[in-house]
């Protein structure tokens, strides 16, 4: 019977234990993105992860899933609303086809002229307003993350707007990129940033548009003869969970995560000047692409022929929106 009643408390004992620590399972944060690991923005995803499992003690673990392994561009959205996955950093471009059309406004050409006028956006009230907006969709914005800004490249020479006439562009889903390359007479076809490399290699299309460490991390600049530097455009992404995950989240870890992001978001943009400068030393050592560099007056000629790109996208953006990004600018610069 001693024997039995031994046996019978170990046991007991034993099932005490699983108990807890079943209950202390830590919470999976699935992070899927769509681009390399060595880009700003995968360096700045596996930083937040680093930081949310550091400050969580291990509450809490970050599967980071870069380079479209998990969902491709048309799939992430709709898989974190559904709740597959609780975590994406999607660009800009992406919120405008789910309904939110004020992002659409980070794509205007030449509308954010530099780092510092970005950060003014980004950080402060107009920023945070822009965040709001997606609670409607079942999305909590967290933060802004840069990648930098977008140059041209193509098979060939980019100088003057009348050498776009005719060049198929790859791009994002975006009304306002659509717009963009139809004023320069270019025919602009949407594609998921996983699938441009093969394009370009295989000519389906003649040229795309993104950021040096973009181009260099995808190999683009093997498959283009010329990259033409233009700092047109800016691309940059929103972090964006799950609401309702989020909203569920105990207060405490709720809290440790939104410092681990606040981090993440200062290392990764950080990063991101970084990341561009040496991408572009290494496609320069490389000597697979020439780079173009463009005049004054080209460039002011360039902006010109993008004008009509603005009168478009104010009936969906609303001009009071793209009037307060100017404003923005032009405080900046005085």
């Amino acid at each position: 019977m001693r024997t039995f009643a031994i046996a019978a408390s170990i046991a007991a004992l034993a099932l005490g234990l699983a108990g807890p620590a079943s209950a202390q399972s830590p919470i999976i944060i699935k992070f899927s993105h769509v681009v390399a690991t060595e880009t700003p923005k995968g360096k700045a995803a596996e930083k937040f992860k680093e930081l949310a499992e550091k400050y969580t003690a291990g509450k809490v673990k970050v599967e980071v899933y870069p380079n479209s392994t998990l969902y491709k561009d048309k799939e992430e959205l709709e898989a974190l609303q559904l709740g597959s996955v609780q975590m994406l950093a999607p660009s800009n471009s992406k919120f405008g086809p789910l309904g939110i059309r004020e992002f659409e406004v980070f794509d205007l050409p030449y509308i954010l002229p530099d780092l510092k006028t970005l950060r003014k956006v980004t950080e402060g009230p107009l920023g945070a307003r822009l965040l709001k907006l997606l609670d409607a969709k079942g999305i909590t914005g967290l933060a802004y993350w840069d990648n930098g800004f977008k140059q041209m490249s193509a098979n060939k020479k980019l100088v003057t707007p009348a050498d776009y006439q005719g060049v198929k562009f790859r791009i994002q889903s975006s009304r306002v990129l659509q717009a963009q390359f139809k004023a320069l007479s270019s025919l602009p076809q949407v594609m998921a940033f996983s699938e441009v490399y093969q394009a370009l290699q295989t000519g389906v299309v003649d040229g795309q548009e993104n950021t040096w460490s973009n181009i260099y991390t995808q190999k683009m600049h093997e498959v283009q003869k010329y990259i033409t530097e233009t700092n047109h455009g800016y691309i940059g992404y929103v972090v964006i969970v799950n609401k309702k995950f989020w909203d569920d989240l105990p207060a405490d870890i709720r809290d440790q995560l939104t410092k681990a992001m606040k981090e993440a978001t200062d290392y990764g943009n950080t990063q991101s000047q970084k990341e561009n400068d040496d991408a572009l030393a290494e496609i320069k050592k490389s000597g697979k692409s020439e780079i173009v560099k463009l005049t004054a007056e080209q460039s002011e000629a360039m902006r010109k022929a993008m004008e009509p790109v603005y009168k478009d996208a104010a009936g969906r953006i609303g001009q009071p929106l793209i009037d307060e990004f100017l404003k923005e600018a032009k405080s900046t610069t005085n």
